[in-house]
């Protein structure tokens, strides 16, 4: 998006003075030029992909060793300035948003591979490393890394980690989770530490699973061990286009059911088919209703026999038109419109709010017929794409920026989408994290006490709650104004959750 709603600034004098305090001390422990506080210089980090809200952050610093960020770290908890850690700014739920009073922890400059063992499948590597790169890094020895979230090309292994990211590939191979063994890094006074190990367990509790996916809430990450699997031999992708939404959500539960994990499963619905195909001009079936792309990988044998096994289901699922790629490049080019649907989302709107939600399987065709309703109900367009082998929903809304009335209706539009996910017995995200965007939705999904259990865990990491602040967690006045606002649209929270 290329409009912004910034948050209201605070005393500008106060804030003038706080900011050449904080600057001055961080001078003493960083190089010159390592950081930018002039406000030309800060605005490209004012947001991220969620580029709807913006602030200005007071600094923010570009370090290059692990020394540096433990001397970041200790001089912002000395002086109580909140830290907000950031990657590439690929992330679409605001989680990377500065804060007015904090400064932005840039690690673009950790963006090393420091080892690719082969014997073991992992690699090491710092946390600015790009998605993609592991995979080119590793594919020399016959390896690569699973998860491909579709921003692989830009977004961080830090911010992989910091979001669980997920991908294509989620559904046979997992989400970030399943393939980090080792997370290494700094608590918010510059202490290391260390989650993990890399062996397939490590003494004490699990924490690494609580800090994959904890959005740099309780920790900054500096160094990452991921799993390495070997290159499938062969992989082959069925497009198959369906003539209404029902049967095509109902193929994704019937391919599982069959007890077939394929490699990928994607669903797009009309609206994104057409918006993929002007952009890439992908081969796709401009008459379906609703495409599933569904691959196969491993050996040549297990393929054939896989892709098969998928056309008989599909088939009887309802498919009025199945075709297999034929070679890589088909394959590819399958894929290159799925891989880009966000920007061709971006080609057909000026804007446009990309949600993240998780359902049922089984429920995908009911959340598509209620995302159908509810583009009458709040005027504006949606495109959808899929991850439905896992039924995490990417819902696009499309809108204007410069119109603030179609802003409030994107809004209320995405919370309503959410909403209904919860209502499906679904979460209110899948992979992009909550950041600032699902705040209000947590209040939906969590009790007073649950989210109450949330904030001890931030606590106990950091007990001044100055890692990325305000994200994430709803406060209880939060949640009370948000159950008002409700009661206003003439809405309560759904039958068995939290009353406000």
């Amino acid at each position: 998006m290329n409009t912004s709603l910034r948050a209201a600034a605070p005393s500008q004098p106060l804030r003038e003075e706080r900011q050449a305090q904080v600057v001055a001390a961080l001078n003493e422990v960083l190089p010159r030029g390592a950081i930018l506080f002039r406000h030309e210089d800060t605005v490209p980090y004012e947001c991220d992909a969620l580029t709807a809200y913006r602030t200005s952050p007071m600094a923010v610093v570009l370090p290059e060793t692990d020394a540096q960020v433990a001397a970041v770290l200790k001089v912002c908890h000395r002086m109580g300035v909140p830290i907000i850690a950031r990657g590439a700014g690929t992330g679409l739920s605001g989680g990377a948003k500065p804060h007015h009073w904090g400064v932005i922890l840039s690690l673009a400059k950790f963006n090393k591979i420091l080892k690719i063992d082969v014997a073991a499948c992992t690699a090491v590597v710092q946390c600015g490393v790009r998605n993609v790169v592991i995979s080119e890094t590793a594919a020399p020895y016959g390896l690569y890394y699973a998860p491909d979230p579709s921003s692989q090309i830009a977004c961080t292994i830090g911010g992989n980690v910091a979001e669980n990211s997920g991908g294509v590939h989620c559904l046979k191979y997992g989400l970030t989770l399943h393939n980090v063994l080792r997370v290494r890094g700094f608590m918010v006074d510059g202490e290391p530490v260390e989650f993990g190990s890399e062996a397939l367990d490590a003494a004490g509790l699990d924490l690494i699973s609580v800090i994959v996916g904890s959005e740099g809430m309780l920790a900054v990450t500096t160094e990452v061990t991921v799993k390495l699997i070997p290159k499938p031999q062969l992989a082959r992708c069925i497009m198959a286009s369906f003539d209404d939404i029902e049967s095509a959500g109902a193929a994704v539960a019937r391919v599982i059911a069959r007890g077939i994990i394929p490699a990928g499963l994607e669903l797009m619905d009309k609206a994104m088919i057409a918006a993929v195909e002007a952009f890439v001009h992908a081969d796709y079936d401009l008459d379906a209703a609703a495409i599933l792309l569904c691959e196969s990988d491993g050996s040549p044998e297990e393929v054939a026999e896989e892709i098969v096994r998928m056309e008989q289901v599909l088939g009887a699922a309802g498919a009025s038109r199945i075709e297999v790629s034929r070679d890589e490049a088909q394959r590819l080019k399958f894929w290159s419109g799925r891989k880009n649907a966000f920007p061709a989302s971006g080609g057909i709107s000026p804007d446009y709010m990309c949600m993240d939600s998780t359902i049922p399987r089984k429920r995908l065709a009911e959340m598509l017929r209620a995302i159908q309703q509810m583009q009458s109900k709040y005027g504006l367009r949606c495109v959808n794409v899929f991850h439905a082998g896992d039924g995490n929903l990417h819902p696009l809304i499309l809108f204007d920026a410069e119109e603030p009335d179609q802003m409030r209706r994107c809004e209320l539009f995405g919370a309503d989408i959410l909403e209904t996910s919860v209502r499906l017995g679904g979460t209110v995200t899948g992979e992009h994290g909550v950041g600032v965007e699902k705040l209000n939705s947590m209040c939906v999904q969590f009790s007073p006490a649950e989210r109450a259990q949330f904030l001890a865990v931030k606590r106990a990491f950091d007990p001044l709650e100055l890692l990325n602040p305000g994200k994430v967690i709803p406060t209880l006045h939060r949640c009370a104004e948000y159950g008002k606002m409700h009661v206003h649209r003439g809405m309560m929270p759904f039958p068995g959750l939290p009353r406000f």
